[in-house]
């Protein structure tokens, strides 16, 4: 399994970003999905996953402003509104191998929110 994340950048507080994660190999519609974030000095947190059955899960810290979403087994959105500074880290795609503990990861995409 390959997974590449787009989409990141530079954004201003309040602004708006959609992260892509392409995936490719032998990627399902039966694995799970979901994104993490990594901030400097700061442990990776889970931010939004999104089972093959569509049922979604966010971390606190996004809730009501996030959106996770799938199409297929080849691509994994992360929408992100009313972004905060807090929010700046390397956002990582994830791709859980169903019925394993078995996990892929992207190479990770930037966002920085900075006025």
């Amino acid at each position: 399994v390959q997974l590449v994340e787009s989409g990141g950048g530079l954004v201003p507080p309040g602004g708006s970003l959609t992260l892509s994660c392409a995936a490719s190999g032998s990627i399902t519609n039966l694995h799970a999905m979901a994104w993490y974030r990594q901030a400097p000095g700061k442990q990776r947190e889970l931010v939004a996953a999104v089972t093959s059955a569509g049922v979604t899960k966010y971390g606190e810290a996004v809730k009501g402003r996030f959106t996770i979403s799938r199409d297929g087994e080849k691509a994994t959105y992360l929408q992100m509104n009313s972004l905060k500074p807090e929010d700046t880290a390397v956002y990582y795609c994830n791709a859980a191998e169903p019925g394993t503990d078995i996990g892929y990861w992207g190479q990770g995409t930037q966002v920085t929110v900075s006025s």
